[in-house]
């Protein structure tokens, strides 16, 4: 099928995605501060002056972008009572999952639009109502029960949950030489953490 056969309307629906994955990559290690339209541009493998077609400004898609993490960020830890297997099986697939490339992603971005100067006021707005203590709320059933069944150590679920996710979070932000997914490999000594 050629791309002459592919409505205009799907191949917008596509650039904009492309463009906004690459957003999403460059502002989650760039900030906003230290990042310019021809930078996404070029992760993106586009010309700039393709990107203004899309988006008129870094500041608009950044509060887009942040409004998207926050909402991915909620649907994966909603998710996670529904995952498979026991509480530690499923904190090992949260770990995994937020370790990923995209999931990560996601993250970081949030992490930048609470602590970096210069947040447009739309992603400041978004991040304002974006509660991480209802996270916690979510996950801490989950963890008591892991405990009960002898999964977690003892001690008080909220504050080991808070060292486990500023221990992913942390990871997140490393880069490493080992290459992509390293992290992931390394999921099983992560959640020893609980352990």
């Amino acid at each position: 099928m050629s791309q002459t056969n592919i409505p205009p309307d799907r191949n917008q629906d596509e650039r904009r995605e492309q463009i906004k994955k690459a957003a999403r990559k460059v502002f989650a290690t760039k900030g906003i501060a230290g990042t310019k339209i021809s930078m996404i541009a070029a992760e993106a493998g586009i010309s700039q002056g393709l990107t203004y077609r899309y988006f008129q400004s870094k500041e608009e898609l950044f509060s887009l972008l942040v409004h998207e993490a926050i909402e991915e960020a909620q649907a994966s830890i909603r998710n996670v009572p529904l995952l498979p297997g026991t509480p530690l099986e499923q904190f090992k697939a949260l770990t995994w999952n937020m370790l990923d490339d995209t999931h990560k992603h996601h993250f970081l971005l949030i992490q930048q639009a609470q602590t970096a100067e210069g947040v447009p006021e739309q992603a400041k707005l978004a991040i304002s109502r974006y509660e991480p203590q209802d996270t916690m709320d979510m996950l801490v059933p989950i963890f008591v029960k892991g405990q009960e069944l002898g999964e977690f150590g003892e001690g008080d679920p909220r504050q080991l949950l808070f060292l486990y996710f500023s221990v992913v979070t942390g990871l997140m932000i490393q880069e490493t030489h080992a290459g992509t997914g390293y992290w992931q490999r390394e999921v099983d000594r992560l959640i020893k953490l609980l352990t």
